[in-house]
């Protein structure tokens, strides 16, 4: 892809980047880890778990042959950042999802049949081209504008990561030369092509490279004077441009840059402030994301006999597990306020049940003050004495 820097911006050498990488790693991670469960609508609207459901097993046990559930949703994550669009082949038996095989989208083209304007994608390999239908395949768009394909991050955002590559290599460049910038060696008189061979592997390849910094070299007579360029750092504001490229590819894909180590003036990384920033992360990017994969997951993985009445959904619960502290709130309120059982709260823990822990429980602080002592706990009952009277 052409960027007015000059640089391609491509797969790869977005992931070379390192503010790019570490946003996609931070996503792709977060969500690939979240616990995702099946569920099926039960008497009176309960959801009901369903471990042993076909899908359930391909989500969170065993996508395919060869991956992880985390390593299989990792990939469909990072390409959604990278693409726009990830893919994977739907393996099915007896009208259930049995398999998830991720396909890369470098391979894939998707199109309309001409005559049925159905879609087809048309994937590429060494071993050749397979065409497949849309029943066979799981396509999870990114945003978009109502097209057959999301639109691609890197493609639209390519201006601020050539931006961002070309940065790179300027400090790069301006560290291999010792921190110094360039200049000229003047000469009196015309060089011949071997004098300018020997005056550049005596004069100018010996200084140069940040371990040659500071380093003193001589001139014998008076053949040559030098012109140095001067454009200080400072001038230059180098430092300061590949402050701003890490948080303008940090806004186009959608993550606070404090979350993958920078901090722009006024942001803290510590106390309520960082805290705040990570909950508008989770409302306003990534449970959207969250939402949209749930989405296409209930659409393409959930049989049509089976659809709004079984659905896929992730568990926002797991995001807690390394906050005992916001955990231990979160159960408390939901055994003292009646929306949680024990036992559903040992669940989340791994704990085995316990007896009594299947009923629901509130506190009773709060009642009229008309109801103050009409709720009497009960009371043991003691047997009668028998007075020292043997049967």
């Amino acid at each position: 892809m052409g960027t007015w820097t000059g640089k391609p911006v491509t797969a790869e050498s977005t992931l070379q980047i390192a503010t790019a990488l570490a946003c996609i790693r931070l996503t792709a991670s977060t969500i690939s880890t979240l616990p995702v469960n099946v569920y099926r609508e039960g008497s009176g609207g309960a959801h009901e778990r369903q471990p042993s459901h076909p899908l359930a097993v391909v989500l969170k046990q065993s996508p395919n042959a060869d991956q992880t559930p985390v390593e299989f949703l990792e990939g469909m994550l990072s390409a959604l950042m990278l693409w726009g669009n990830a893919f994977a082949l739907k393996t099915e038996s007896a009208g259930q999802i049995r398999a998830l095989t991720f396909l890369s989208p470098e391979r894939m083209t998707v199109r309309r049949d001409p005559e049925t304007y159905e879609l087809q994608y048309i994937y590429s390999e060494p071993r050749g081209r397979e065409t497949y239908s849309a029943a066979e395949i799981w396509h999870l768009r990114a945003f978009g504008v109502g097209g057959d394909l999301g639109l691609s991050p890197i493609q639209y955002g390519r201006q601020a990561l050539g931006l961002a590559m070309a940065t790179d290599e300027a400090a790069a460049r301006t560290f291999a030369n010792g921190m110094k910038p360039g200049g000229f060696f003047l000469s009196k008189n015309q060089l011949t092509e071997p004098q300018r061979a020997q005056a550049r592997k005596v004069l100018v390849e010996p200084m140069q490279g940040a371990e040659n910094a500071g380093r003193i070299g001589i001139l014998e007579g008076d053949a040559f004077t030098w012109q140095p360029i001067t454009m200080p750092l400072k001038d230059a504001e180098l430092l300061a441009t590949r402050g701003l490229h890490i948080e303008e590819i940090c806004r186009l894909f959608g993550i606070p840059p404090i979350l993958v180590g920078h901090a722009a003036n006024g942001v803290t990384a510590w106390g309520t402030g960082i805290e705040t920033i990570v909950l508008s992360w989770l409302t306003t990017s990534l449970g959207p994301l969250l939402r949209r994969i749930e989405a296409s997951m209930n659409k393409a993985l959930i049989a049509p006999g089976e659809r709004g009445t079984v659905w896929a959904e992730f568990s926002l619960e797991g995001l807690l597990r390394a906050d005992s502290d916001a955990r231990a709130k979160l159960y408390a309120s939901a055994a003292q306020n009646g929306w949680m059982k024990r036992n559903e709260i040992r669940r989340l823990e791994n704990l085995p049940p316990e007896p009594g822990g299947d009923v629901l429980t509130a506190q009773s602080n709060l009642v009229p003050l008309e109801k103050l002592g009409t709720i009497i706990a009960p009371t043991r009952e003691v047997p009668p004495a028998n007075n020292g009277e043997h049967q």
